[in-house]
């Protein structure tokens, strides 16, 4: 029974590696495309809820409100695209966003060793994954995202240690590698 296992696996490895190749340049382009746009999206209204909450109650309302809303607003962007995003990083503020798979990991070192400033597409099996980096772009996220005790306030830093006691998301310099968008296309 178990070498019968075995020769299952084999088969679905080699038919999954065998369909990593097949994705033609039209096809990456056009799910570069689309990542693009989805990504810019979701960026987009995240960053607009967060200002407004800023507005409403300063930084420490956008935490109350990110540690709230941020997913299940990600998750309902995704339902509208019918497909899957993700907020990635390996200094993850929201423990569910940490790097978990290979194929996660290599589109990180793309990101951070390659210093690839844009959108990369790539396949595991027959799923396609677009990613892209997110780079810390305003000195705004630096009230949340910065270096502790000279970006940060002491008040800002005692919420986020309040609603993400295993934080690991600041010391963050500007235009620096904050995390990456995931989105399952296919």
């Amino acid at each position: 029974m178990k070498w019968l296992a075995l020769i299952f696996s084999s088969t679905l490895l080699l038919a999954c590696s065998q369909k990593t190749n097949e994705m033609s340049k039209e096809q990456k382009d056009e799910y570069l495309s689309l990542g693009d746009s989805i990504s810019a999206h979701t960026q987009s209204v995240l960053l607009k809820n967060v200002a407004q909450q800023i507005k409403k109650g300063g930084v420490e309302n956008a935490l109350e409100y990110c540690h709230i809303n941020a997913s299940s607003l990600t998750d309902s962007l995704a339902r509208i695209y019918s497909g899957k995003i993700w907020r990635l990083s390996d200094k993850n503020r929201n423990p569910n966003n940490t790097i978990q798979t290979a194929i996660d990991q290599k589109a990180w070192k793309e990101f951070s060793q390659n210093n690839v400033m844009s959108g990369v597409v790539l396949q595991d099996c027959e799923e396609v994954f677009y990613y892209k980096p997110i780079r810390l772009g305003m000195p705004t996220c630096l009230k949340c995202h910065g270096i502790e005790d000279e970006d940060i306030s002491a008040k800002t830093l005692s919420v986020i240690k309040q609603k993400y006691p295993e934080d690991k998301a600041t010391g963050y310099s500007l235009e620096e590698l904050r995390g990456m968008w995931k989105i399952k296309i296919k």
